[in-house]
């Protein structure tokens, strides 16, 4: 197939890798001169210019960071909405509001091209494997059409209706858990410290017990190395937990937890650390405290 994906950050880098291992014709874009670089290094095929991806493209995958980018890659001023075939099938892989996949997914089917909801999950390394998880939802013929290009980048596919927006809600459940597991592994993490435990020893310990969870296993290795180069930065959370927040409000469903885990990421981007490692919530709890973190970190 031929394939565009717009965005070569962490994830999407990964992603069109993945695409051109599994033998499709792949154009990677993206406005950063060094991402473009990297994508070349790795064999592949880079632009600065949508249209170029989009132009004959199979599909078009966007990974970039939310609802505005996204509107902006299919109908800004050089949009690719009508540069795609039609026929041809865009996938929207950022974190939007479920009504915002909803009304861009319209817009777009009434050019005669297909949207498909397909938020990802899975860091960096997975989506070099291409193993992430697609949540999606949208039209079976879309999936049908984009399936080559869905299997080489994931390990699981998730269908959840025939219309954008399930997609999307899935995602936002997903940021939900995931941010207040990392919030609350990095509150742990502290808190050990000032009882006087070994992180190290606690981190064996919490992960054979029934405490542990998937962020607790993937980013406390993090904290015990001191290294907060960002994985998944805070500035992720801060955009995605607002956009659960939102998203909850406007249907009047309380959500404290989520409430609390969003503001202790808006502590840490309010400290410098918003382009940091998300784990850096925990250097938060350590200036708070005056503790001193491994590695030498505060």
């Amino acid at each position: 197939m031929r394939v565009g994906v717009i965005g070569l950050g962490s994830i999407g880098l990964g992603m069109a890798a993945s695409l051109r291992k599994a033998g499709h014709e792949v154009i990677g874009v993206d406005l950063a001169a060094a991402r473009r670089a990297e994508f070349e290094k790795l064999g592949g095929r880079a632009s600065a210019n949508a249209a170029d991806a989009a132009r004959d493209a199979d599909c078009v995958f966007c990974v970039v960071i939310n609802a505005a980018q996204t509107e902006q890659v299919l109908f800004g001023a050089q949009g690719i909405a009508e540069v795609m075939p039609r026929g041809g099938v865009f996938l929207s892989c950022a974190t939007l509001p479920p009504e915002g996949a909803k009304a861009l997914a319209a817009r777009l089917d009434a050019l005669g091209r297909h949207y498909l909801d397909t938020p990802t999950s899975g860091g960096p390394a997975r989506a070099m494997a291409g193993e992430i998880t697609i949540m999606g939802s949208g039209a079976a013929a879309a999936f049908e059409a984009a399936a080559p290009a869905l299997e080489a980048v994931a390990a699981k596919v998730y269908r959840l209706g025939d219309a954008p927006g399930a997609g999307s809600a899935m995602k936002l459940v997903n940021q939900l858990l995931a941010g207040v597991h990392i919030a609350a592994a990095c509150e742990a993490m502290a808190f050990a410290i000032r009882l006087g435990l070994e992180p190290r020893q606690v981190y064996d310990v919490i992960t054979h017990a029934a405490g542990s969870s998937w962020m607790f296993e993937n980013r406390v290795p993090h904290i015990l190395e001191g290294d907060y180069a960002p994985k998944s930065a805070v500035s992720i959370f801060t955009k995605d937990l607002g956009i659960v927040l939102d998203t909850a409000r406007a249907s009047q469903f309380p959500i404290p937890m989520a409430s609390m885990g969003l503001q202790m990421f808006e502590m840490a981007a309010a400290a410098g650390m918003a382009q940091d490692d998300d784990a850096s919530v925990a250097r938060v709890y350590a200036q708070l405290a005056g503790l001193t973190l491994p590695a030498g970190k505060p």
